[in-house]
């Protein structure tokens, strides 16, 4: 597979909209909302349509035309953004309305009538009990089938923006005997009755975006809400709910992208004030221990960018793309977080203090290896598949 790493010029417009405002009006405010979790950061409200009406615009350009070998559509439109938004403040990314990870989740496996009645919610994800984390399988909020509805039991814990969204994706069995393949996504109206917001959590990171505890006591939702087939294929498991994460995990690497690259900016211009200057012609053995450092560091993140493009670029050109996804997330989770403790470290006093954001990216770095599967899981998906391994059979 052959893929050329310059990307169409057809994107720069979204490139220079997102760091635009990633530069000016997520960095003046990043410091603030860090300060005050849980207050809704109204700055953003005006972003919530201009999205939507980007992508409306964009949706257009996004197919083949007659001669055309490839796409670069949706996917490469997300990932570029959240690479670009994450620069600015992961937190108050994932808190511009309409834009939830719920969202993402309608996006992969809608259908036509659903993505024209669901196009302007604003949907949260709700997957993760209190009895599971990284096991998804082991839903245990069920849905029953009640006439031309359905009714929803349960507990979702980690639910991102769960209080502002005003729509939910959420994972239920059908039929708890049934395993994997009874398990389906619903949108969820956040009105419903039965929908009940717990609490709000305190966090490492991300304080800017908010992350509820939400109970469903006997919520009565339409069975058309029910994203994907209703039937249970025991030999197909649940690959359909699974196939979100196909395009949510590019999209929380793309996140890592930019954290990351916004924490070597700040260690090259530390190492640069201090008089060790990066000099790529010369080996890295060869210059300050530092300088050596962050070269390792920097290759890391290309690295970590280029898998997130390959998994992006083959999910808007309809390849199969859930190894690739899983090694994008893995790798880009594991680099930022190293890269920005290793700038926090550099940056002695300077990085550990307030006065700079080098201890907020830190922070903020930790999630991005741990929502959409963390890197633990991640590594056993990839060994499975390079390695030809059931669920059953590497556990």
């Amino acid at each position: 597979m052959a893929i050329n790493l310059e990307l169409p010029e057809k994107l720069n417009s979204t490139i220079e909209q997102a760091h635009a405002v990633g530069e000016h009006m997520f960095r003046p405010i990043s410091r603030k909302y860090d300060l005050a979790e849980h207050e809704r950061p109204v700055e953003l409200d005006p972003l919530g349509d201009l999205a939507k009406q980007a992508a409306k615009q964009s949706s257009s350009g996004d197919k083949k035309d007659s001669g055309d070998e490839t796409v670069n559509g949706a996917n490469m439109r997300s990932v570029l953004n959240a690479r670009e938004l994450g620069w600015g403040d992961v937190g108050l990314m994932l808190s511009i309305p309409g834009q939830g990870l719920g969202n993402a989740a309608i996006a992969a496996v809608a259908n036509d009538e659903q993505l024209e009645r669901f196009g302007d919610v604003w949907a949260a994800m709700a997957i993760t009990e209190p009895s599971f984390g990284s096991d998804s399988a082991a839903v245990t909020t069920t849905a029953k089938r009640d006439g031309d509805d359905y009714i929803i039991d349960g507990e979702k814990i980690f639910v991102t923006a769960g209080s502002r969204a005003d729509h939910v994706v959420v994972w239920a069995t059908l039929d708890k005997s049934q395993g994997r393949a009874a398990i389906k996504s619903f949108v969820v109206p956040m009105d419903s009755k039965g929908v009940t917001v717990e609490r709000l959590e305190e966090k490492l990171g991300i304080r800017a975006s908010d992350t509820a505890v939400i109970r469903f006591d006997g919520v009565r939702v339409p069975a058309e809400n029910l994203l994907g087939s209703p039937e249970i294929d025991v030999k197909k498991g649940f690959g359909g709910v699974m196939q979100t994460f196909d395009n949510t995990r590019p999209f929380v690497a793309a996140m890592a992208v930019g954290v990351g690259r916004a924490a070597l900016e700040s260690l090259r211009a530390m190492l640069e004030a201090a008089g060790h200057p990066v000099d790529y012609d010369k080996p890295a053995a060869a210059q300050h221990a530092s300088v050596a450092e962050f070269i390792r560091l920097e290759s890391d993140w290309e690295a970590s960018w280029l898998h997130t493009l390959r998994a992006a670029w083959m999910a808007d050109n309809s390849e199969p793309n859930s190894t690739e996804a899983s090694m994008s997330k893995a790798k880009a989770g594991r680099t930022v977080t190293d890269v920005t403790n290793k700038a926090v470290e550099v940056g002695g006093s300077s990085g550990y203090a307030e006065t700079d954001l080098l201890e907020k990216w830190a922070r903020d770095s930790k999630i991005l290896d741990i929502f959409e599967g963390t890197q633990q899981i991640q590594q056993l998906i990839i060994a499975r598949r390079v390695l030809g391994k059931t669920s059953t059979d590497l556990k």
